[in-house]
């Protein structure tokens, strides 16, 4: 009940905030509505509490991966294009959800470069309990350093994510979160490392030859 009469008042200030704003001056609402939809059919491999169903847009919130490779420090941007996605892993985060978790997927071919983390049991399998929809505009670029979401199709979007070492030439499909700001020589010390191959489209694509883990992950640096 505490949480919903939040969202109220936070709905109805940014509601007067748009309201009385001139029409030629119409500055984007400090939150949004977010949307987390339970899914029973996946339930969540480790008990956390939804998100709430709104995201602020300002500012942006710093996060520590402490991988058995060393820390990579990402900034979230909460005024990017994907606000809820922001704060759906800021809430993981809080909850220890990522806290003892294994990597398990490694790329580096031509086409994909990343590490793609959040998976509990394997790939694609043991998320929160929930998704939610894609946030992207379409002109969404994925360079070295960028923070997105990993999703199994449109609006699948859970606790997965992938951090690109390279560059990624996919399509503009993926919610970006932010960027690394420290710690990207950990990323290239998984690769050098090397991939057991296990996707059948090429042999740069599968599990990190040396079991990449994230021991824990919490705000700041």
């Amino acid at each position: 009940m505490k949480s919903r009469w939040v969202a109220l008042v936070l709905s109805v200030v940014a509601g007067v905030a748009l309201f009385a704003a001139p029409a030629t001056a119409a500055p984007a609402p400090p939150v949004v509505r977010c949307s987390f939809t339970p899914t029973p059919d996946n339930p969540a491999a480790r008990p956390v509490v939804r998100p709430l169903p709104f995201a602020l847009t300002r500012g942006t919130i710093d996060v520590t991966f402490r991988f058995n490779y060393g820390p990579v420090t990402m900034r979230l941007n909460s005024g990017g294009a994907a606000p809820c996605a922001v704060a759906n892993m800021a809430s993981l985060v809080l909850q220890h959800f990522y806290d003892r978790s294994q990597c398990w997927r490694l790329s580096n071919s031509a086409r994909l470069g990343v590490l793609q983390c959040g998976d509990i049991y394997e790939v694609e399998k043991g998320g929160p309990g929930y998704k939610f929809p894609d946030e992207v505009t379409g002109a969404e670029t994925y360079p070295r350093g960028t923070v997105a979401m990993g999703n199994q199709g449109p609006g699948t979007n859970g606790s997965e994510f992938f951090i690109v070492h390279s560059f990624a030439h996919i399509p503009a499909q993926y919610s970006v979160l932010g960027t690394v700001v420290s710690g990207m020589s950990a990323l290239d010390r998984m690769v050098a490392d090397g991939i057991i191959p296990t996707d059948p489209n090429g042999p740069l694509d599968g599990a990190p030859k040396h079991p990449v883990k994230i021991e824990r992950a919490s705000f700041g640096w």
